[in-house]
């Protein structure tokens, strides 16, 4: 490129590929006519082309974390790969969108009253289930109830516990009415587990059809092993430009990235980071590194010995380096975390917290207190849970001999962990996915009655604030009932938080996705199947 008058040549070059109104052969051409080499005539193709999507082709997506035991009910998503096929044939009220921001699915628009004791939810009038039906209130209605009431044994049970009534307005809209107000309501209506699904002539949910209002319709799906799908071309956003979708299970993760090199699948879920130098060096793959909200936790039972004395909890905090963990097991991709679920990702990130650092001369004074030196304790992991995950309990109980305690590392079947291990085990690893607020992640974890109260901790203050906390409109009040929240958590409780992960996940580098990734949940908030295309 030498003059203005090339520039300007380059600048409609960029309109048209965005529009699509040029091919890629046309466009290089008069890309180097204008005088530029084919290498940097290339990146601005795929940076113009990008912002315009292409239709069609067959998306293969590997995916970690599947177990037999999934099903098509809502309120028992629980696995990684469930939840990437949850986004893929389902909807929800709101999403995530690529940016972060809170934007419209099946509802197009909300709003609350003053006290946001009330909110309004309008139902998109071009939404419509896989069967051919129409999305009405009583589907919303009948989708929401299944995650309430005392016989409910939904996982966000306890996120609409406030909930008192769902009304249908007869207008194409409903109003939730809430005991006390809710200021995050419409971020709630994101959670994976609230997908709307038909009501049936009773009222309940008909979840058991795998019906839904997604943007692909699945054509068959065996559980914990692959689903394929189908456009569903009625669907009521944009997006879905692929003609149908496979979702492969591949828990093992050398066998994902195989999978992924040798061109058998378009892209895979979570890399193994020690391999990840490697990959990179492959011209046919792209990586994508997206720092998130997720978590990694290590959830002791609180009403269990040895872990229902509080210096011993503390005791296996001080016990554990995390600047080694997140040096050596996820190689700098992770924010090291404090023993609180709340990520600098979320709002109301309380700065002043102190960290905790490594301290095994603590640690032995702890458990000299607590009559329990020489602690010898289990862990329970897979590494089905994130790439690393044993390696990194491993190395954790190297940092705690230190200290005198020996940790005995146990590890799990891949399939079955979340319903063999999880809630069952009383010290094991978890990954959550991100959760757009604070109050979402605690009243799901952390919350005294929450299905999902994974260390069984019941502190009196922390669930009084947690109430407060929810309807709180001045900002400034809420963060430091955040804050107080945090230090209860992070002395008191009994959840060990290694560090807040970032996806990492890989594609060929024909698939092309926006210039943001949502950092809810892997592959673009695990809409890369609606949101990804192909390049032309």
């Amino acid at each position: 490129m030498t003059n203005a008058k090339d520039q300007i040549l380059l600048n409609r070059l960029a309109d048209a590929a965005r529009s699509g109104s040029v091919s890629r052969r046309s466009f290089m051409n008069a890309a180097m006519a204008a005088g530029i080499t084919s290498t940097a005539a290339t990146g601005l193709w795929t940076g113009s082309a990008k912002a315009a999507p292409s239709s069609g082709g067959t998306f293969r997506l590997g995916a970690h974390d599947g177990n037999t035991s999934d099903n098509h009910d809502p309120g028992t998503y629980v696995t990684f790969s469930m939840i990437q096929v949850a986004h893929t044939y389902r909807s929800y009220l709101t999403l995530i969108e690529p940016d972060g921001s809170l934007g419209p699915d099946v509802a197009t628009e909300w709003s609350a009253s003053p006290d946001a004791k009330e909110w309004t939810f309008v139902i998109n009038d071009r939404a419509t289930f896989h069967s051919g039906n129409k999305v009405t209130a009583a589907d919303i209605i009948a989708s929401m109830n299944h995650h309430r009431g005392e016989d409910s044994t939904s996982a966000a049970k306890a996120l609409l516990s406030d909930v008192e009534e769902i009304k249908d307005n007869g207008d194409n809209s409903v109003t939730f009415v809430l005991a006390a107000g809710n200021a995050d309501l419409p971020w709630l209506m994101t959670d994976y587990h609230l997908a709307i699904v038909p009501a049936n002539d009773d009222g309940t949910a008909n979840w058991q059809s795998g019906d839904g209002c997604g943007p692909y319709r699945m054509t068959n799906g065996e559980f914990g092993v692959r689903y394929t799908f189908e456009r569903h071309d009625d669907w009521h956003l944009e997006g879905a430009y692929f003609d149908a979708i496979e979702i492969i299970v591949l828990n093992d993760p050398n066998a994902r990235q195989t999978a992924l090199v040798t061109g058998d699948v378009d892209a895979i879920t979570q890399l193994e980071l020690k391999t990840l130098s490697l990959l990179q060096r492959d011209p046919n793959i792209e990586i994508d590194n997206v720092p998130s909200a997720a978590a990694i936790t290590m959830p002791m039972f609180c009403d269990v010995a040895p872990f229902d004395n509080v210096d011993v909890r503390n005791a296996l905090k001080l016990a554990i380096n995390r600047q080694d963990l997140n040096d050596k097991i996820t190689f700098g991709a992770a924010t090291v975390g404090n023993d609180f679920h709340h990520s600098p990702a979320m709002p109301y990130w309380p700065e002043d917290i102190p960290q905790r650092e490594y301290d095994p001369d603590q640690a032995k004074a702890l458990l000299k207190k607590a009559g329990a030196e020489g602690l010898t304790v289990n862990i329970s992991v897979a590494d089905s849970v994130f790439s690393g995950a044993v390696d990194m309990c491993v190395l954790y109980a190297e940092h705690a001999k230190a200290a005198g305690i020996t940790i005995n590392v146990s590890r799990e079947p891949n399939d079955g962990y979340y319903s063999d291990v999880w809630l069952k085990k009383p010290w094991c690893v978890v990954q959550w996915g991100a959760r757009p607020t604070p109050d979402v992640m605690y009243s799901l974890a952390y919350k005294d009655d929450a299905a999902w109260n994974e260390s069984h901790w019941q502190n009196e203050r922390f669930n009084e604030l947690l109430l407060q906390a929810k309807s709180e409109l001045d900002n400034d009040l809420r963060a430091e009932m955040y804050a107080e929240m945090g230090m209860l958590a992070r002395n008191d409780g009994g959840t060990i938080i290694p560090f807040f992960p970032n996806f990492v996940y890989a594609r060929r580098n024909n698939v092309q996705h926006g210039e943001n990734l949502a950092a809810s949940w892997q592959m673009d908030g695990a809409r890369a199947c609606s949101r990804w295309w192909f390049a032309s």
